[in-house]
């Protein structure tokens, strides 16, 4: 019989914020908080329509590593944290190796 440990499923979560200041602030927030278990930063031209207008600006996306179970309580924080009135807040499962996803498990588990 082996002793395999469950490794649960992956997901990504994806977000902008108004600058890098503020996005690297929540990424390491999270990440303190054991709800991330890695965070991506990357510069991007945004378009899009709010409030009948079209609008422009460059953001800093947030590419968001977690587990089925931090991910509740991630978007609570999200929501809670941002910047935004209505943050993009976009999630999904991720296929991923096992051995990836005991990685991000393993990492939301030990300091």
């Amino acid at each position: 019989m082996t002793n395999q440990k469950s490794v649960e499923e992956a997901f990504i979560v994806l977000t902008t914020e108004i600058d890098g200041a503020i996005a690297e602030s929540l990424a390491k927030e999270l990440l303190s908080r054991k709800l991330a278990a890695c965070v991506h930063l990357r510069e991007v031209r945004s378009y899009f329509t709010w409030k009948g207008k079209l609008e422009q600006t460059n953001e800093v996306q947030l590419l968001i590593k977690t587990n089925k179970s931090r991910l509740e309580n991630l978007l609570d924080v999200i929501n809670q944290l941002h910047s935004y009135q209505t943050p993009e807040l976009l999630y999904w499962s991720a296929s991923a190796s096992d051995a990836y996803k005991e990685w991000i498990q393993d990492s939301l588990l030990h300091a």
